[in-house]
């Protein structure tokens, strides 16, 4: 068996210098002690918001063109990636498809771990020219410690398919990541349970994640003030939450009658609050709509 490469010098490999008595604590002070640590995964995120902005307004500019948004990971990264993608058009109707996680080991590694495909340098060969990349795409590796082979040797082949790349990693990686055009550092430093990643690693990558796909589509117009307002109106819950927001922001507007307005605009909730706005017909709104990008406020600020 060949000898591992050393990754002694990446900090969350390191030991952490408060959590050496870890297995000596009682129950309450071993939770204080995670709940300090995690302050640490805010304080991260927040040094990264330059960098995070510039990926970002990169990221919207491609998929305003049509572009995808594409997780590659191993392990909790990876799982990460698969979740937040998954929550996308639920959360945004984002069209499937538009946000797409791969997983080292593929979707049985989401339940059963498979820590033996991350080292396959060209492992997300195959799913990535499944996509069919284009330069409209934009492929992030989310790598916590920074060495991941699955995940580094993933940004060399959606480069040479011409899309935007990015590292997502809590470790800056030596040598420099090939072909990467925005590394989002996220310096958590070390782990109280050494090298666990699925700790402070994994708040600051699920936290970044929301930040990434919540900007973006707020960008895309997907949301109107702090409210979803791109929501098919499909189930009870769905139903309910739509009629409250017309209701919102259409003061005046009791429940039955949301819920015939909605109805009348097919389920759309955008639709029905300019139609009931601006006292347009359900084809009128539509059109309104489409020739602002689907943005609401822009439709009623006409």
């Amino acid at each position: 068996m060949s000898l591992p490469p050393n990754r002694g010098h990446v900090p969350t490999e390191q030991r952490h210098e408060a959590s050496g008595d870890l297995d000596a604590l009682g129950t309450p002070d071993a939770i204080a002690l995670m709940v300090e640590d995690h302050r640490r995964v805010a304080d991260a995120l927040d040094e990264a918001r330059g960098v995070l902005a510039r990926f970002i307004d990169d990221l919207v500019d491609r998929m305003r063109a049509g572009g995808r948004l594409v997780y590659v990971g191993a392990g909790t990264s990876g799982r990460l990636g698969v979740l937040d993608a998954a929550e996308c058009p639920p959360t945004f109707r984002s069209e499937p498809g538009r946000v797409v996680g791969i997983i080292a080991g593929g979707d049985r590694s989401l339940r059963v771990s498979s820590e033996g495909r991350e080292d396959e340098r060209d492992g997300a060969a195959a799913a990535l020219a499944e996509l069919e990349l284009t330069n409209r795409d934009t492929v992030l590796g989310i790598a916590a410690g920074g060495t991941t082979p699955y995940v580094l040797g993933a940004l060399p082949i959606a480069r040479g398919a011409g899309a935007m790349t990015g590292l997502l990693t809590c470790a800056t990686p030596d040598p420099a990541p090939e072909a990467c055009d925005h590394l989002i550092l996220l310096d958590t430093g070390p782990e109280l349970l050494t090298g666990s990643t699925r700790l402070k690693g994994g708040s600051v990558t699920k936290l970044a994640l929301n930040v990434i796909t919540t900007v973006a589509f707020t960008r895309l117009g997907k949301v109107y003030g702090n409210l979803m307002v791109d929501v098919r109106a499909t189930n009870d819950k769905l139903r309910d939450r739509a009629i409250r927001i017309l209701g919102e922001l259409c003061p005046g507007t009791g429940r039955a009658e949301a819920a015939a307005c909605i109805e009348r605009a097919g389920g759309d909730l955008k639709t029905a609050v300019v139609m009931r706005t601006l006292d347009l017909d359900c084809p009128g709104a539509k059109a309104l709509l489409q020739r602002h990008d689907g943005r609401l406020r822009d439709a009623l600020e006409r």
